[in-house]
């Protein structure tokens, strides 16, 4: 079996339909060896009556926990029920393709020596798929959407090379955009604290990053692939972390480029990389301390702070803030003018 798409799900059922309806249509145009994986974090709905449809469809296994495990908890449980060569952990409100599973089949064959692809996604409003019934079509996909990545250009390029703002501005945080070869994450999962990847999702950095440091220790000396077309669409708006965003930004990130660093990342690029991730620093750090929940008893002056002092784009990020600002005023006045004439 070349692929296991793996899903960590809990609750947000119209999504995971919608998900798995993408992979049913996706899986239409090319008869490819793969399986889904999907383990529910003990759901207050009934995930398995939802699924039942899609098992006549596609090769499903699934599994839910007796109670809430965590989300990192989960993720991890979700992998370890995979049997596919290579594994793709997506969101269950991620959508695939029409064409995508013929494009990742045709891309692992033809690239045997590498271990890790990086697949860039589409940007999508979630709202936009109310205007269709449920499970979304994704023949209804709009032809227009922005991407993660800007980088335009396929390549194949070492494992290092992916942690690039051009690549990826959250340097993997982002584990949607991952397919990698599933027995080096196996070999590497010892680099896992199991018991600080259970419980709230962000408030540590086990529990956040975790999959990074399987990533870092099972693919640093590795070939990987940068793939520059999106073959999937994620959904803006849906997740339930967005008011902590600041805080994983210019408290997580930067600390994601440091265990990087200790694992061989270059020290010029971990500089550039570190320096661009605190690029909002200042206004991040304001609405850090005035917003109630927004993980600023987990900040470590010390750690945090005071070690980042270093970096130019500290200071920067407020005149940043204040040119995108005024910038804002400007194109919304335009706007104003050009709709009154």
């Amino acid at each position: 079996m070349i692929l296991s798409i793996c899903i960590p799900t809990y609750n947000r059922h119209e999504h995971l339909s919608n998900c798995l309806n993408s992979i049913v249509i996706s899986s239409q145009n090319k008869k490819i060896d793969f399986e889904v994986c999907i383990s529910d974090n003990c759901s207050d709905e009934n995930t398995e009556e939802l699924i039942k449809p899609f098992e006549e469809k596609i090769k499903i296994k699934f599994n839910r926990n007796n109670k809430n495990i965590g989300t990192m908890a989960n993720m991890f449980k979700v992998v370890s029920m995979a049997e596919g060569e290579f594994s793709w952990i997506i969101g269950n409100d991620d959508l695939l393709l029409p064409n995508t599973l013929e494009k990742l089949d045709n891309l692992i064959r033809e690239n045997s020596d590498v271990d890790f692809f990086f697949i860039n996604s589409f940007n999508l409003d979630f709202n936009y798929l109310k205007k269709f019934s449920r499970p979304f079509n994704t023949m209804n996909l709009p032809l227009e959407m922005d991407k993660v990545s800007k980088k335009e250009k396929s390549q194949k390029l070492n494992f290092w090379n992916l942690i690039d703002p051009e690549i990826s501005y959250d340097f993997l945080l982002g584990m949607f955009l991952a397919v990698f070869r599933r027995q080096k994450w196996v070999d590497n999962l010892k680099f896992v604290d199991n018991e600080l990847i259970k419980g709230e999702y962000f408030f540590n950095f086990d529990n956040t990053c975790s999959h990074i440091k399987v990533f870092a220790n099972a693919f640093n000396n590795s070939k990987a692939y940068f793939q520059a077309e999106p073959l999937s669409v994620n959904l803006y708006g849906v997740r339930e972390w967005g008011s902590i965003y600041e805080f994983v930004e210019i408290v997580r990130i930067p600390e994601l480029l440091d265990y990087y660093r200790s694992r061989g990342l270059n020290l010029n690029k971990f500089i550039y990389c570190k320096n661009y991730a605190l690029r909002n620093f200042v206004p991040y750090l304001a609405k850090i301390l005035l917003r109630k929940k927004s993980g600023l008893e987990y900040i470590k002056f010390s750690k945090h702070i005071l070690k980042n002092l270093f970096y130019p784009n500290v200071y920067l990020s407020f005149f940043y803030f204040i040119f995108r600002k005024l910038n804002f005023v400007k194109i919304n006045t335009n706007e104003k003018i050009k709709n009154e004439n």
